[in-house]
């Protein structure tokens, strides 16, 4: 149960220990505030329009492996190459025949049936950077003033909220020291369709000091507070203009699905312990995002809540050696390989499991990335270090044809040899998932240029569609 910590009553409070100006804020926020740049009206409004707010909408949920993994060591795995190329692990056979993945992912490799393995991403940016992984863009090609709005951004103004409880975008990444580590911005497309962030500063304009989510889940109780002090909102003109979709947002505010959503302590004990837990107050490295496996059990439930895209950045990837602590070299980028791989695995396939036994598998589309691959070859100063050529990404969901691998390296994983993929293609696909046709829609930029979503006339994978 969420319970904010309160203060004590005045006799400016309501009976539940609401102050006027709590209640004035909220207020604001159901009439002026937005939560991933819709306004509750608005969401109202798109659900009397749409006459069906019961229906899982078609989503997306994209795991960002901040820092870049190396996909050698995971889903392209050498196992014939130069021990300095192939490094300790070995591939195990998954339950489609010739697909193979590493050995520290065993409950992943029983659900290959469901997955795709990309292992021939192409076009990737050189630095630390989370914007290619996010809107799909080269940045190193021109762009338009503002820059290139982000995948869920764009989804967000395309389609709007599937679901008045939800705005169509969710952000559940938590920030990163490195700067570029982070969400790039909403692009030309404006704050008015950026991700609603529950995990940061936005969550606290759903919080009403000294009130649980119980207390608050009587609207009429709170909507007859607002009556009380209607006279001292209207003069303040902070709620101009407020009309019946504005007050039904008022109660929304407080049985709300999305807080629903975001209070694990709703879900099956069972379910929390399948995906895991962690620390999010432990950054890895110190930079990177921290190794928080409930985060893709959230995305899950938000998704259930009716959000259209939910993203999420899980753990550091940016593996390098030098020598450990007896001295010997190459062994620090495996010691963190084994640390992480085992909870990647844990996580990810609890995630897929969970889609397809609650019937979202369909409806939902799942991808695994980073922003490069790694060196092929093992330097005993800095282990495997970033390698643009060529990144991997795992999917799965989304009525796809799963089950394969698409794409091939050379025989060090160093370059693509079939089927190159790139970011635009991914997009393309998750886009046509959505129901939007990525060749045909635009979006509209500063200078009133129509922009496609994808760049390159990138096409949807016609592996995966089915």
């Amino acid at each position: 149960m969420l319970t904010i910590p309160g203060r004590p009553h005045s006799t400016r409070d309501f009976c539940d220990g609401v102050s006027r100006r709590d209640v004035m804020k909220i207020g604001t926020l159901a009439a002026m505030g937005t939560l991933g740049g819709w306004t509750l009206p608005d969401l109202l409004r798109a659900e009397s329009q749409s006459g069906n707010s019961k229906k899982t909408p078609k989503s997306v949920i994209m795991i960002y492996l901040v820092g870049g993994p190396p996909h050698q060591d995971m889903f392209d795995l050498k196992p014939q190459a130069p021990k300095e190329i192939a490094g300790p692990w070995r591939p195990i056979a998954t339950n489609v025949p010739g697909f193979e993945i590493c050995e520290a992912f065993p409950l992943l490799a029983r659900l290959a049936d469901k997955l795709t393995v990309i292992r021939s991403l192409v076009g990737n940016q050189h630095d630390h950077d989370a914007i290619q992984v996010f809107n799909g863009h080269d940045p190193k090609k021109p762009k338009p003033s503002g820059g290139w709005p982000q995948f869920g951004t764009m989804v967000s103004k395309v389609q709007g909220p599937a679901q008045p409880e939800s705005p169509p975008y969710v952000s559940l990444c938590y920030t990163c020291t490195h700067g570029p580590y982070n969400e790039p911005g909403p692009g030309f497309l404006g704050a008015a369709h950026s991700p609603f962030r529950p995990l940061g500063e936005t969550r606290k304009d759903l919080i009403l000091n000294g009130v649980t989510l119980d207390r608050l889940a009587d609207r009429k109780s709170l909507l007859k507070g607002f009556d009380v002090i209607r006279r001292e909102i209207d003069q303040t003109s902070m709620m101009t203009g407020l009309d019946a979709f504005t007050e039904q947002a008022m109660g929304l505010l407080t049985s709300s699905k999305l807080a629903e959503a975001l209070d694990l302590s709703k879900e099956d004990p069972r379910t929390v312990a399948r995906y895991g837990t962690g620390d999010p107050k432990i950054m890895m490295d110190g930079n990177g995002a921290p190794r928080v496996p409930q985060s893709l059990l959230l995305a899950r439930r938000l998704i259930e809540a009716g959000a259209r895209v939910v993203t999420l950045n899980y753990s550091k990837w940016d593996f390098h050696g030098g020598l450990n602590a007896e001295g010997r070299a190459n062994n620090s980028i495996f010691l963190r390989e084994e640390e992480d791989f085992p909870v990647f695995d844990q996580c990810v396939s609890a995630l897929v499991e969970d889609l397809h036994q609650r019937g979202l598998a369909d409806d939902c589309a799942v991808v695994v990335w980073g922003e490069f691959g790694r060196t092929p070859k093992i330097s005993s100063i800095v282990g495997r270090d970033h390698w643009p050529q060529v990144n991997c990404a795992l999917m799965a969901g989304g009525s796809m044809r799963h089950g394969q691998v698409i794409g091939a390296t050379d025989r060090i994983g160093g370059e693509a040899v079939a089927r190159p993929v790139t970011f635009g293609d991914v997009y393309a696909t998750l886009f046509r998932h959505l129901g939007i046709d990525a060749g045909q829609t635009t979006i509209t930029d500063h200078n009133g240029r129509p922009q496609y979503l994808v760049e390159d006339n990138a096409k949807p994978m016609a592996e995966l569609i089915s």
